[in-house]
């Protein structure tokens, strides 16, 4: 089964000044990633505001990446929804479409206990084909629901599809206990500003909103660490932490779309009750964007 790795880009959902996919943005936003040498795509998750999206505009949006990408790369969609139908029926879309496999976030909001999380997570790796691969998504902070490493291995010993998690919380015992769930069990993780110490650690790769409007620098520092060059690395992955902080990390993805619009792509709008960024707020990220471009050696035009 394929797996997750290296600069997996969490890809931003662009919307037009309609409220509507931007189908055109997010297939021309999707052939840049490719060209730049990303190593997968994770469209559909919190970078794409997937909660802010309908079941069939998620379709469509997993259906125009997994068609762009035209198999030059791993698909892998984030399926997790607000509902466990919702969240079934997204899966086998996943299928459906050709992906080469799926992400599942926990239930969100509302507490749930280890059991029920142990039985949303069997129920769905069940209802996709057993050599169809899927990710479990922990996101503790925002989700309100946490994957113990306990429960992680309880569920991969039921689900042999089930080859992986996305962890996205600064936590390093947890994510060290990942990687010990199982042997193979791939861990990607979701603080890309450590993305260097996390290869080191066994982590399969990082899974990056800020790789989705600068790619270079994390593309580079993955390049230089596979081929040995860790001096390389280290260079890179400093500037990945630059990149980083100069786009909040996600924190507000208008800061991604802005910038991505800054860069030559149509990076849309932000859907309500979220906000695009304010005219001066626009300027003094284009100037801090534009100075770190000249000193990392990027170009930071993609047209």
């Amino acid at each position: 089964m394929k797996k997750l790795f290296g600069v997996t880009v969490a890809m931003v959902t662009p919307f037009d000044a309609k409220d509507q996919v931007d189908i055109k943005a997010l297939s021309a936003l999707t052939e840049m990633l490719v060209t730049q040498g990303v190593d997968c795509l994770y469209p559909c998750g919190t970078t794409g505001e997937m909660l802010r999206l309908s079941a069939l505009e998620r379709k469509n949006v997993a259906k125009t990446v997994v068609e762009t990408a035209n198999k030059r790369l791993p698909v892998f969609i984030h399926v997790g929804a607000m509902t466990l139908h919702e969240t079934i029926e997204l899966a086998k879309h996943a299928v459906e479409i050709g992906a080469d496999g799926i992400g599942v976030v926990t239930p969100q909001f509302f507490g749930a206990t280890d059991r029920e999380l142990e039985n949303y997570f069997v129920t769905v790796a069940k209802s996709v084909p057993d050599n169809f691969p899927v990710y479990l998504y922990n996101i503790p902070q925002c989700a309100a629901n946490n994957i113990k490493p306990a429960l992680a291995a309880k569920i991969q010993q039921q689900c042999k599809n089930v080859i992986g998690i996305k962890y996205s919380f600064a936590d390093n015992n947890t994510t060290l206990s990942y990687l010990a769930v199982a042997e193979g069990f791939s861990v990607l993780h979701g603080y890309d500003k450590l993305f260097l110490g996390l290869l080191d650690a066994g982590c399969d790769g990082t899974v990056s909103g800020c790789a989705c409007v600068f790619p270079e620098p994390f593309v580079n520092m993955y390049k230089a660490y596979i081929a040995g060059n860790y001096q390389e690395a280290k260079q890179w992955q400093q500037f990945c932490v630059k990149f980083s902080d100069a786009l909040k990390s996600g924190a507000n993805m208008a800061i991604f779309k802005s910038a991505l619009t800054m860069r030559g792509l149509d990076g849309g709008h932000m859907r309500l009750p979220q906000l695009d960024l304010l005219p001066e707020e626009n300027q003094q990220l284009k100037e801090n964007l534009t100075q770190l471009c000249k000193e990392a050696g990027i170009t930071f035009s993609l047209n």
